[in-house]
């Protein structure tokens, strides 16, 4: 930290007056995203999220050289069970039943990681279902199973989290860590929750993708039911039932971050979260890219279609479809949302999609005007 910062971080704390972050604040209305190490310094990080206390993004580019990067990972993307096995297959590591509610957590055992690996190949050909449950491995600390030289070639910690008061605490004692490595198949899970001691956190996706749900500090109180208790899972039709949630029409939709491979995600202190790793389609939805890009296609076409006829025009005729001008526009805008995404997933950059008519780049220029065009309307 340079002197400048230190200065704006001192300032900052006086100005609160010995009070922490405050409570029943807003989620921001979307999450920063850093993309080049190389014009983004520890200054602009503790200025613009530490100390505000907001979440953010980190690019792929910030972890590039990491070794588990190149080595836990298959060219495809998949994790490279053959190196794992070759390198940690015999330490014994925890895995949690995401199906399988205990208080507000899952019940954990312990097996070799050899002995996970193949349940999860045998999941993922099942069909995403197995009858030992949804096994996600949780909290392993993989620190304590590698030496110093392994470390290093792990990961490298990024300069933005290098002030970690309780690694340093726990690395001064020898006796334990706050450094976990979490693997799963999609579907796996993690319940609603705060980090240790409210602590800030951050997190490298190293694989795959996850969906995170934020909530910042003091929103977390809307979702408790009549007994005080906090929700095991946010997601959950039983949060709709305000008898048991009271409080929840104070509530506000959580703030959604989908994380790409390679990412870092930084969780501020005392923002509750719950993370989902994403369902990989032909394995566990029935639908690869390329079925799923003309089910949009067919979607798209239509709406479009309503949208052509003009906001009077569709209201009288409605030409079959059973939905007026407005609802078009609105399935238009989350049509966008969701080829946008897709178009720039690398597994969809694999297919062929010379044959597509329209093809997703036109299709999707063409949600995106109608967009445009409908905004004020």
């Amino acid at each position: 930290m340079d002197r400048e910062t230190r200065a704006f971080a001192e300032q900052h704390f006086r100005d609160l007056g010995g009070q922490l972050y405050g409570g029943g604040g807003q989620a921001p209305s979307g999450v920063a995203f850093i993309k080049e190490p190389a014009t983004f310094s520890y200054a602009d990080f503790v200025k613009a999220f530490l100390l505000p206390n907001r979440p953010c993004v980190f690019s792929s580019a910030f972890t590039e050289n990491w070794g588990s990067r190149r080595r836990w990972v298959t060219p495809e993307g998949k994790p490279d069970f053959e190196y794992l096995l070759q390198k940690y297959g015999d330490v014994v590591v925890p895995v949690a039943n995401c199906g399988v509610q205990e208080y507000n957590s899952n019940p954990k055992e312990h097996m070799p990681l050899r002995e996970y690996i193949s349940y999860w190949l045998e999941y993922v050909q099942g069909g995403c279902s197995s009858p030992r449950g949804c096994l996600y491995l949780k909290d392993w600390h993989v620190c304590r199973d590698s030496s110093a030289e392994d470390l290093g070639d792990v990961f490298t910690l990024p300069v933005y989290f290098s002030s970690d008061w309780l690694n340093e605490f726990w690395d001064a004692l020898d006796v334990d860590d706050y450094r976990f490595v979490y693997a799963g198949p999609p579907g796996t899970w993690s319940p609603f929750h705060a980090d240790i001691f409210r602590s800030f956190s951050w997190s490298a996706n190293i694989c795959g993708r996850k969906k995170w749900l934020f909530f910042p500090p003091g929103q977390e109180e809307a979702l408790r039911d009549c007994h005080g208790s906090l929700p095991y899972d946010v997601t959950s039709p039983k949060l709709l039932d305000t008898r048991l949630h009271p409080m929840l029409q104070h509530s506000s939709p959580p703030l959604e971050v989908t994380q790409e491979a390679g990412e870092v995600v930084f969780v501020p202190s005392g923002w509750h979260h719950q993370v989902h790793n994403l369902v990989i389609m032909r394995s566990c939805s029935g639908i690869n890219f390329e079925e799923f890009y003309h089910f949009l296609k067919v979607i798209a076409e239509r709406r479009l279609l309503v949208l052509g006829q003009g906001s009077e025009a569709a209201q009288e005729e409605n030409i079959g479809l059973g939905l007026g001008f407005q609802q078009a526009a609105f399935d238009v805008g989350r049509l966008a949302e969701v080829l946008a995404s897709m178009v720039i997933h690398p597994d969809f950059q694999r297919v062929d999609t010379s044959t597509f008519s329209p093809g997703p780049e036109e299709l999707l220029c063409q949600l995106q005007d109608a967009v445009a065009a409908t905004t004020t309307l």
